[in-house]
């Protein structure tokens, strides 16, 4: 067994069921994880049950009449402690992350360190749930708005951040004072366990009462379980467009809240006024970074045609040095797919893209030999095309860049905003004209607008989140917080008489 494994108690097999400070047993089905790093057995889950689902449940409902009571910056001091402990385990948790889900060993060290600083945040935040104070219209009458928490969140992640995501969700909603019941993506469950056992470790110093953190491994019928369950108020789903749909019908059937992080189609917009090399850069590590698995990812480039070909020149050569392999050594920029079933969607994209007439620049296609045994690494590509065509509309989670050329800036703010996704877009210009018109009400339609920089790597300081297919959810920073909250205005009237409001009479 590999150290960092054993150092955050992974064994081969695993409970994935756990009301939060003990594990629950399960009649569920085994879940493997394989490593698409060499194709390799990690480990299993026992994923939830009826039953054991049925338990988790029940125990954070009865959690959340304790732990709404604890005082804020007592649940952020919690929060404190879980960050610190990640501190002390972001090597292993990081190779863990690399490993399972298959990005650089950087990005896996990255994702860690974004919980440390969500961590951070809400313990701030903790201190700060404020509401507004309002003037009464009425005399001797106060009025202000408050928030509350809202009771049990459940968090669907995905994938492609397999702890990320989960924190920003569940340290807001705890400092909220929410309890959490996390379903993680089948394909990366042991990051799940991983963290679960960090959080035990804290809550259990803390005498957190039992089911405030929740985990019920599982494939879809246990999201569909916490889909139409009456008792979760909040189900925040992050996946693909088609899985949002889904919970959100579901979810609004029976009048609970959701939060939707969904799919992406981002642009970055290249203008003749650019900076080559930030744009460079921005435009590679965009498309390639986590192999094109980032909802975040570049997936088009938009160009100027004054510049279109030198751009293309230099792109073409920085693919060239893209190094493929083993994402725990440091050295390689690019890592596997996550399974072969996703290596299918990419071959399959790149079919469709080329009968739409796209002209790849630089081919793709699934690396062999040596290194490469898990059948999970492929070639990241670049496609000359048309904004319109099918495929180009659509996100493939893979690393397919598609590059197009334009005239005026305000016909690719329209190319840009011309595809049915809506999280993130980025503009590379020293044009103030061209960058403010990008960031005003008929610029960018994305829930993430850049300029500079590209469209992935968003700071925890600020909401994430995007617009139209992407769901309209926002998570992590800024006042995101109040999602997890449910809003009460309240009014005093402290004097002896009862005036009425709009100066109503009504004597009796």
């Amino acid at each position: 067994m590999t150290d960092f494994l054993k150092t955050l108690g992974i064994s081969t097999n695993n409970n994935g069921v756990s009301t939060g400070n003990n594990w629950i047993s399960s009649k569920g089905e085994k879940i493997t994880s394989f490593s698409p790093v060499d194709g390799k057995e990690i480990g299993s889950v026992k994923s939830a049950d009826q039953n054991s689902y049925e338990t988790v449940v029940q125990q954070s409902v009865e959690a959340f009449k304790i732990w709404q009571k604890w005082p804020a910056p007592r649940r952020g001091e919690i929060v404190r402690q879980i960050g610190e402990e990640l501190r002390k385990n972001k090597i292993p948790l990081g190779q863990l992350v690399s490993y399972e889900m298959g990005k650089s060993l950087q990005e896996g060290m990255g994702e860690v360190q974004e919980m440390i600083d969500i961590c951070d945040f809400a313990v701030g935040l903790s201190r700060q749930l404020h509401g507004f104070t309002m003037h009464s219209e009425r005399p001797g009458h106060r009025m202000y708005d408050q928030y509350h928490p809202l009771g049990v969140v459940g968090i669907i992640s995905a994938f492609n951040f397999p702890v990320a995501v989960w924190s920003w969700n569940s340290m807001l909603a705890w400092i909220c004072g929410n309890v959490c019941i996390w379903k993680p993506s089948e394909k990366t469950p042991l990051c799940a366990v991983a963290c679960q056992k960090i959080v035990q470790q804290v809550f259990k110093k803390n005498n957190v009462p039992e089911g405030v953190c929740g985990l019920v491994s599982g494939g879809r019928e246990v999201g569909e379980w916490m889909a139409a369950d009456k008792r979760i108020a909040l189900v925040s789903a992050t996946g693909s467009t088609r899985m949002g749909k889904a919970v959100a019908s579901v979810v609004a059937e029976r009048l609970g809240k959701s939060l939707l992080e969904l799919g992406g189609n981002n642009a970055i917009i290249i203008t003749k006024d650019a900076d080559l090399q930030i744009a460079i850069v921005a435009a590679v590590f965009g498309a390639v970074g986590t192999a094109g698995q980032r909802c975040t990812t570049t997936r088009r480039l938009i160009i100027h045609e004054k510049i279109y070909n030198k751009f293309k020149d230099l792109l073409v050569h920085a693919y060239g040095q893209i190094k493929i392999g083993n994402p725990l050594n440091e050295k390689n920029h690019v890592g596997p797919l996550i399974d072969t079933d996703a290596v299918n969607m990419y071959l399959s994209a790149i079919e469709k893209c080329k009968a739409e007439g796209g002209k790849f620049l630089v081919e793709g296609g699934v690396l062999k030999g040596k290194g490469f045994e898990s059948g999970c690494y492929v070639k990241p590509c670049i496609a000359e095309v048309k904004n319109n065509f099918e495929i180009v509309q659509h996100e493939t989670f893979a690393p397919i860049l598609y590059i197009m050329k334009y005239k005026e800036i305000e016909e690719a703010i329209a190319m840009q905003n011309d595809v049915p996704q809506g999280l993130s877009s980025s503009i590379i210009t020293n044009n103030l004209r061209e960058s403010e018109l990008f960031l005003s009400n008929s610029g960018s339609d994305c829930g993430i607008a850049n300029v500079n920089i590209g469209t992935s790597g968003a700071e925890i300081g600020g909401a994430f989140g995007g617009e139209k297919e992407t769901g309209g959810g926002r998570e992590s920073g800024s006042d995101a917080w109040k999602a997890y909250m449910r809003r009460q205005t309240n009014t005093i009237n402290y004097t002896d008489k009862l005036p009425l409001a709009q100066g109503i009479r009504f004597d009796l």
